[in-house]
C-alpha cells in the first residue's frame, strides 16, 4: 500500500490527509482524519457527456456507515444501511452547495463526489467531508476552481451577552446532538480566497455584529485550511502526474445564433423588466425550443450551447439592469419587500392551528399538530441518538409553480428547506418542562415565486401562535440576493426579497431568519466563486429591516400565542411519583398502566425520574392522573380522607375504598366511641363517610370513623 501523509495543526488539532492506492481507480481520493474521525472522499467524472440532462451534472453523496460509530443499527430483520439519514442528506447538500459554483458549467460530463464516513470520533465528520471533497476533486482530472475550506464556529449556551465576544467563539467544537440545540450559535462556513462560498447556521437570537464577528473568525481559519490544501495539491499532482481534463466551451453554430438573435432576443428585450418577466422568459424559451427541435434535435452539443447562451444573455441583462440601470426584474426598489398578508386560523376546527402567509406570489399554508411525548421522533444515527419533540416538514407540490410533475416521496430540496425552517423556529420553542407536547408543523407551498422556505417560517410561526404554543417570539425569514459585476467586485447591488429571475440569474441566495431580537438561522448559496464578508454584513442589515417589516404584519394578525389550545388539541396532565413507585404504576408486564390507559383512553409517558405525562382528550387525562395519584399516594397517620366507601363487611370490621386502587380497614373498635356488637348493625356496603388514618404498617392501612366524627352513630340506649 502506497501512502503519502500531510498534516496541519488547526487550533491545536491535527488534520491528516492520507493519499494512497486504496481507491486507486477513482479519479481522485483522499482519507482525511482528525481526532479519530475519518472520512474517505472520492471524485470521478464520466468519460462522455452522452445523455446529459442539459445542465452541469454534479451529484454528491455523503455516506454513513454504522461501523463508523461502532454500532450495529437497523431493525430486527435488517442490519444493512438503507436510505440516507436526514443528517446525511443535509451533509450532501452542504458539500454540493459549496463546490457547485467552482466548476465550469459548460462541462456536460457527469461529475460524482462520494464521501464515506469511516469513523466518528471527536471531530465533526461533515466538516472533514467538505475539506476532503475539495482535496479529492483538486487531485483528480476534474477541472475545479478550488480548493475550498470549511470550519464550524460555535458559542456555548448562555455565553452571548457581555464583553469580548471573540473569546466565546469556539472553532470546530463538536457536540453531536439530534436537535443542534446545544449551543447559542452553530455556524458552518465554507470559503476560499477570503470569500464565503456557503453558510449554514442556527442561532439563539444572535445579533448582526456577533454574526459578523463569527464570519470573520471563520474566514481566518479557512485561509489556513486553504493554504494547506494548496500545498498538498501541488505536491500530490506532481507525485501522481495527473493531467487536468480540458473542456473547451462549444461555440454556438452561426446559423443557430442568427436565429436566436432574430427570433428570441427581441422577445427578451421587449418586457423583461416588469410584472411580465416570467411570461417573457417562458415565451422566449418556447420559441428557442421550437427552433432547436426543428433544426438541431439530434445535435446535443449545439442544443446545450444555445441554451447556455440564452442563460448567459439573461444573466447579463439582469445584471446590467441592476448594476448599470438601477432597476430590478420587477421594478421594485432594491430594499422593498413585496406585498404581505398573514392569517391565523380559520381553516377548520379539526386542526390544532393554522397559519397562512403571502409575500408577493409566494404563498404558504402551515398546519400545526400537537400530541404527547410518546409521539416524539426517535432518531438513531452514527453521530447521535435521541428524540425530537419539534418537527417541521415542508412540501413543494408541482402545482405551486403551475406545472405537472412527479408527486410523492421526498427530495433533497424539500428536506433541506424543511430543516432550515426547523432550525429557524427551534430557538423559540418552549422547553419540555414548560410545554411537554410533541409539536409538528407541516408547511405546504401553495404558490411559489421566491423563497418558500422563508415564507414557511412565517406561516409556521403564525400556526403555532394560533394553536396556543407559547413560543418566545414570532419568527420571520427573508431571502437576500446579489447582482455583482464579474469584472469589478466593487460594483454590486444587494436585493431584498428576491423572486424568480433574481434567484435564478442572481449571484446569491442568502436566507436570513430571526425574531425582533436577533438571528435564528442563516443559509447561503451562491453562484459566484465567493462573496465577501462585508457584503454579507450589509445584507444582514437589510435583512433585519425586512424581517421587522414582516414581523409587523404577522403581529398585527396575531400579536402573541393564544391563551388556550384549540379544543381539538389533546390535553396534558402531569404528575410525579417516587422513583421506587414507577414499578407500581407500570405493574407486572405493564398490566397496571395498560389498565389505566384502557379505562381512560389516555396515553401515559413515564420518565426515569418519576415524572408522568398523561395525554388525551376530554376527561381522560384528569381521570388517569387521579388513578395514578390514588395508586401511589403515601398515607400517613393523621391524614383525613374526606370520603370513603364501604366495600365489604367482616365480623371484625369493614373494608373501605380510600382510593381507586387502595382499601383500608375500619376495625370494629374504630367505628364508634362505644362498644359495637355487630358491624352490620351500623355499616352497610355502599355507605360513604370521612375517616382518619390511624395505622400504616407493611402496606396495610387502618382508619377510624370515630376519630373524625364520634357522633356519627347515636349511642344505643341501655335497657333497664
Amino acid at each position: 500500500m502506497e501512502e503519502r501523509n500531510y498534516t496541519l495543526d488547526l487550533g491545536g488539532r491535527e488534520f491528516v490527509a492520507k493519499f494512497s492506492d486504496l481507491a486507486m481507480q477513482a479519479g481522485g481520493s483522499v482519507m482525511l482524519s482528525c481526532d479519530s474521525t475519518v472520512v474517505l472522499a472520492t471524485a470521478c467524472i464520466s468519460k462522455s457527456n452522452k445523455g446529459n440532462p442539459g445542465f452541469f451534472n454534479l451529484t454528491v453523496e455523503y455516506v454513513e456507515r454504522y461501523y463508523a460509530a461502532g454500532k450495529i443499527l437497523g431493525g430486527q430483520y435488517n442490519k444493512r444501511e438503507g436510505r440516507p439519514s436526514d443528517q446525511a442528506v443535509l451533509a450532501s447538500r452542504i458539500i454540493d452547495r459549496t463546490i457547485r459554483p467552482l466548476f465550469a458549467h459548460h462541462i456536460k460530463n457527469a461529475v460524482q463526489v462520494i464521501v464515506t464516513v469511516l469513523a466518528v470520533g471527536k471531530m465533526d465528520p461533515k466538516i472533514l467531508a467538505v475539506n476532503a471533497a475539495s482535496l479529492a476533486i483538486a487531485t483528480s482530472p476534474v477541472p475545479f476552481g478550488g480548493p475550498v475550506g470549511c470550519v464550524s464556529i460555535s458559542v456555548p449556551k448562555n455565553k452571548v451577552d457581555g464583553q469580548n465576544e471573540e473569546s466565546k467563539l469556539l472553532i470546530n467544537n463538536y457536540l453531536p446532538t439530534v436537535t443542534d440545540a446545544t449551543n447559542d450559535l452553530d455556524l458552518v462556513v465554507c470559503g476560499k480566497e477570503n470569500k464565503v462560498c456557503m453558510i449554514e447556521a442556527m442561532a439563539f437570537e444572535i445579533d448582526n455584529d456577533m454574526m459578523g464577528t463569527a464570519l470573520n473568525i471563520a474566514m481566518q481559519e479557512i485561509n489556513k485550511l486553504e493554504n494547506w490544501q494548496k500545498e498538498v495539491i501541488e505536491k500530490e499532482n506532481k507525485n501522481s502526474k495527473i493531467e487536468k481534463l480540458v473542456f473547451i466551451k462549444p461555440a454556438v453554430p452561426a446559423e443557430l445564433l442568427d436565429l436566436f438573435n432574430e427570433k428570441v432576443l427581441p422577445i427578451l428585450k421587449s418586457e423583461l423588466f416588469g410584472n411580465k418577466s416570467k411570461i417573457v422568459i417562458a415565451d422566449a424559451e418556447k420559441i428557442l425550443d421550437e427552433i432547436v427541435e426543428e433544426k438541431y434535435k439530434d445535435n446535443d452539443t449545439a442544443r446545450n450551447a444555445i441554451w447556455d447562451h440564452m442563460h448567459e444573455v439573461l444573466d447579463a441583462m439582469f445584471h446590467d439592469g441592476a448594476i448599470v440601470e438601477n432597476k430590478r426584474a420587477d421594478l421594485r426598489d432594491f430594499d422593498q419587500v413585496r406585498a404581505l398578508f398573514a392569517k391565523a386560523g380559520g381553516v377548520s376546527s379539526v386542526l390544532h392551528g393554522t397559519g397562512i402567509f403571502y409575500r408577493g406570489e409566494t404563498h404558504v399554508l402551515s398546519v400545526l399538530t400537537l400530541d404527547g411525548p410518546e409521539t416524539r421522533l426517535e432518531v438513531e444515527g452514527i453521530e447521535a441518538a435521541g428524540k425530537k419533540r419539534f418537527i417541521h416538514h415542508y412540501n413543494f407540490p408541482p402545482y405551486s409553480v403551475g406545472e405537472t410533475g412527479r408527486f410523492g416521496g421526498m427530495n433533497r430540496r424539500e428536506m433541506g428547506h424543511g430543516f432550515l425552517a426547523e432550525k429557524a423556529l427551534l430557538p423559540v420553542i418552549p422547553n419540555y418542562e414548560t410545554f411537554p407536547y410533541t409539536i409538528r408543523v407541516v408547511s405546504e407551498s401553495t404558490s411559489s415565486n421566491g423563497s418558500t422556505s422563508q415564507a414557511s417560517i412565517c406561516a409556521a410561526s403564525i400556526a403555532m401562535m394560533d394553536g396556543g404554543v407559547p413560543i418566545k417570539s414570532a419568527v420571520a425569514g427573508i431571502a437576500m440576493g446579489l447582482m455583482q459585476d464579474v469584472n469589478d467586485e466593487t460594483k454590486y447591488k444587494i436585493l431584498t426579497d428576491i423572486q424568480g429571475p433574481e434567484d435564478h440569474y442572481g449571484d446569491m441566495d442568502f436566507k436570513v431568519a430571526g425574531t425582533k431580537n436577533g438571528i435564528t438561522a442563516l443559509q447561503l448559496d451562491i453562484k459566484l466563486a465567493g462573496v465577501s464578508v462585508e457584503i454579507l454584513k450589509q445584507a444582514l442589515v437589510d435583512a433585519q429591516n425586512a424581517r421587522l417589516k414582516i414581523l409587523e404584519t404577522i403581529t398585527k394578525e396575531i400579536a402573541q400565542p393564544r391563551a388556550n389550545l384549540a379544543p381539538s388539541a389533546p390535553r396534558i396532565e402531569i404528575t410525579k411519583v417516587q422513583v421506587d413507585q414507577i414499578g407500581m404504576v407500570i405493574g407486572p408486564g405493564g398490566k397496571m398502566v395498560n389498565s389505566i390507559r384502557d379505562a381512560t383512553g389516555a396515553e401515559i409517558t413515564i420518565e426515569d425520574d418519576g415524572k408522568i405525562i398523561i395525554t388525551g382528550h376530554g376527561e381522560g387525562p384528569a381521570s388517569a392522573k387521579k388513578m395514578i395519584e390514588d395508586l401511589t399516594r403515601v398515607y400517613k397517620i393523621g391524614d383525613i380522607i374526606p370520603e370513603v366507601e364501604v366495600t365489604r363487611i367482616a365480623d371484625f370490621g369493614a373494608f373501605v375504598k380510600i382510593s381507586s386502587s387502595t382499601e383500608a380497614l375500619v376495625h370494629i373498635s374504630e367505628i364508634a366511641p362505644f362498644r359495637v356488637e355487630k358491624v352490620d348493625e351500623l355499616l352497610k356496603v355502599g355507605m360513604k363517610f370521612p375517616v382518619q388514618v390511624i395505622k400504616v404498617e407493611e402496606g396495610k392501612i387502618g382508619v377510624s370513623i370515630k376519630a373524625v366524627n364520634p357522633d356519627m352513630f347515636p349511642k344505643p340506649q341501655i335497657k333497664s
